[in-house]
């Protein structure tokens, strides 16, 4: 859930208070939105960003904090490819006016094809060869900053639209060459990404990689495709694979699969059925025994939550209540639970003097 709220790419107290509050209400994984591998790579000025050692030392505070309160630091990185320099959300997610002028403006965005996202979008610059190479060196300098900020999980971006998911897809990649054409050549890029960050993430700790599982466009990226990327992923170690949907013509997340509780489960149940890949389920989860559910009937190995934390920090400490059968505050933090048992006693013993 990007906040879009950084300065610099810097990790602030914004930040900080947003995260902790996910590791107090008892996640088991806390990851921190996208950090951008490069400058260029932003899609707003507000992007978090580990292009840069600066960006270490506020990674480390956040990373620290979570797993003092018994959550898996996690991180995700990326780069925006042809859907960067745009407004944040909510000051209209349209591409940044270019040239002089007052107020943020906008910068060279890059692709694997002269393709824009659409009418009033400006054309990204076509990455060539030398351009490729040091863009995989931005993501292998970006996961050593995370490893060395203390990071268990790292997750490549590969969906929604951005720079990877623009390989693979045959709607924003019409190149000639290696990198281009069929499906192999259109996932030899983001193979070779993800590749050159496992050579140096360290073994002991599990790499994701999110997807759009679909496009969800006429003759866009299928979920027979995803089954070959899931293979070609396990074959090169990633442990997990984060099936989300849609964004290529869009916003982040814009998609024309239909919406309901619980409908990306489908993606993750498939991939990890038909390649043995562990997957990470998300998509409208709210309710605990839906969530559940996914976990016990094994379709998938992770169930991640969204936009439902940002409405429910303490989500998973009431999930353990419901499933439980009755309100318990010993897995809370003391500095809660002591309260709030005391609270159940005061309400039990006025309902008794009713």
């Amino acid at each position: 859930m990007c906040q879009y709220s950084a300065v610099g790419g810097q990790l602030g107290d914004w930040h900080f208070a947003n995260l902790s509050r996910f590791a107090i209400g008892g996640f088991g994984t806390v990851m921190l939105e996208v950090n951008a591998i490069s400058e260029q790579g932003r899609v707003t000025y507000g992007d978090l960003g580990i292009w840069s050692d600066d960006h270490i030392p506020g990674l480390t505070r956040m990373s620290r904090f979570l797993r003092e309160w018994g959550s898996v630091p996690a991180i995700q990185i990326g780069h925006a490819g042809r859907k960067g320099s745009t407004a944040r959300p909510w000051e209209g997610n349209l591409p940044l006016p270019t040239g002089p002028g007052e107020g943020e403006r906008g910068w060279q965005t890059v692709g694997p094809s002269s393709l824009s996202v659409g009418e009033d979008w400006p054309m990204p610059e076509v990455l060539d060869d030398a351009a490729l190479t040091a863009l995989k060196s931005d993501w292998v300098d970006a996961a050593r900053r995370a490893d060395a900020a203390g990071y268990d999980l790292i997750e490549i971006h590969s969906a929604h639209g951005y720079l990877l998911n623009q390989f693979l897809s045959p709607i924003s990649n019409v190149r000639q060459d290696s990198y281009g054409g069929d499906l192999e050549g259109r996932m030899r890029f983001p193979l070779e990404v993800i590749a050159a960050v496992r050579d140096v993430w360290p073994d002991g700790k599990p790499i994701s990689v999110r997807i759009s599982a679909v496009d969800g466009v006429e003759g866009g990226w299928t979920l027979e495709d995803s089954v070959v990327f899931a293979k070609k992923l396990k074959e090169l170690g990633i442990d997990l694979v984060d099936c989300s949907s849609g964004g290529i013509g869009g916003g982040a997340t814009a998609v024309r699969v239909p919406r309901h509780a619980g409908f990306q489960v489908p993606f993750a149940e498939t991939l990890r059925s038909e390649t043995g890949i562990g997957t990470i389920a998300v998509g409208l989860i709210t309710d605990p025994e839906m969530a559940n559910a996914v976990i016990a009937e094994n379709r998938a190995d992770i169930v991640a939550l969204g936009r439902e934390a940002l409405v429910q920090p303490n989500w998973p400490h009431l999930a353990r209540q419901a499933l439980s059968g009755g309100p318990s505050w010993e897995e809370w933090p003391p500095q809660a639970g002591w309260w709030l048992e005391r609270r159940d006693a005061s309400i039990a013993a006025s309902k008794a003097g009713q």
